[in-house]
Parts: C-alpha cells; sequence; structure tokens
C-alpha cells in the first residue's frame, strides 16, 4: 500500500489529473476498517457492501469540499457511521411490518449470512447489540469493538463524552440484562 498521508491524498484529490488515482489510495487505505466498522453495525456482508458503497459515494462528493478540521479517517467514519444508521433506520421499519418475531428474524439473517461464522456466544451478543436503540449501539459498537475513546467518538458523533459515556453504560446494562434473561 502506498504509504502517501493523508493531507497528501487530499491534495490529489483536488488536483484533477490526479483525482482518480487519489481516491483508489484512499479506498486502498481505509476500505477495510469501514467495511468493518459497518459490518459489525449492519451485520450482514452484502448490507455492509451496500451500506459501503454508499459511503465511499458520499466521500467522492464530498472531497472536494473537506475543510480538514478532523482527519481523513474521522470524517469517513462519521460518513460510515450515518449511513449505517441510516440503514439500520429503514431496515427496522421494514423488519416491523414483515417480521412477527423480530430476534427470530435477526438470527434467521445472521446464519443464513455465508460470511458469518459466529458461534452460539457471539450470536447471542449480536442479538443482544441489534435490540439496542440505533445511538446506543453505535456508541457500544465504536467502543466494544473499534475501541474507540469516548473523545473520538465525540469527534465523530457530534456529542458529549458525558452523553457517550451514559449511552455506553446503558447499553452494557441492557447486553448484560439479556443475558441474564436468556440463560
Amino acid at each position: 500500500m502506498d504509504r502517501t498521508n493523508d493531507a497528501d491524498l487530499i491534495n490529489q484529490f483536488r488536483d484533477p489529473v490526479l483525482r482518480e488515482r487519489a481516491f483508489r489510495l484512499i479506498l486502498a487505505k481505509y476500505q477495510e476498517k469501514l467495511y468493518w466498522h459497518i459490518r459489525r453495525m449492519v451485520l450482514v456482508h452484502e448490507d455492509a457492501d451496500d451500506v459501503l458503497q454508499n459511503t465511499f459515494i458520499k466521500i467522492w462528493k464530498g472531497l472536494p469540499g473537506f475543510r480538514e478540521t478532523s482527519g481523513l479517517f474521522t470524517w469517513m467514519y462519521r460518513i460510515a457511521t450515518n449511513e449505517a444508521i441510516t440503514f439500520l433506520k429503514t431496515r427496522q421499519r421494514d423488519r416491523a411490518m414483515i417480521a412477527d418475531d423480530p430476534d427470530e428474524f435477526i438470527m434467521g439473517r445472521l446464519k443464513s449470512d455465508p460470511y458469518f461464522d459466529g458461534e452460539e456466544l457471539f450470536q447471542r451478543l449480536q442479538l443482544a447489540i441489534e435490540q439496542l436503540p440505533p445511538k446506543q449501539k453505535t456508541v457500544f459498537q465504536m467502543k466494544y469493538f473499534d475501541e474507540l475513546t469516548y473523545e473520538a467518538m465525540a469527534g465523530v458523533l457530534g456529542t458529549s463524552v458525558g452523553a457517550l459515556k451514559a449511552s455506553y453504560f446503558h447499553a452494557v446494562k441492557k447486553i448484560q440484562a439479556s443475558f441474564e434473561t436468556s440463560d
């Protein structure tokens, strides 16, 4: 992978002659990280690919006006998070209309995903996470899986550290309660 730093990539992107090359380098540098962030949020590989595609379309369109008030990855991560949340809200509405048992619907999607090889404990964790309100779900995943600091999350989500700590605390309590009731 090209070790070009983000500032150089942004400058190259702004040059019409180098734009496509720079974007390919940005993709190569960050695609996998963004994919796994999105995948943990939406669970299913095909859905993650769709959300990632939408994310990169928004990044392509937004890069010319990127003000560099945050890091490139932070900005891209915020776009990916927002795209995943939008997808989840749409899916939640659709699921409410087609599924009698939302838990069964989620587990069915997980088990039918050829890219998912989760053990029972991980499936239970994913089910518990899926039951969280969108904000708590996002905060839990960013902290637990991506190991982001509260300060980094505040930059991505545009909210206070205190609110994030409260959301994480409530998410953990709900997940613990989910495990206690299913035992």
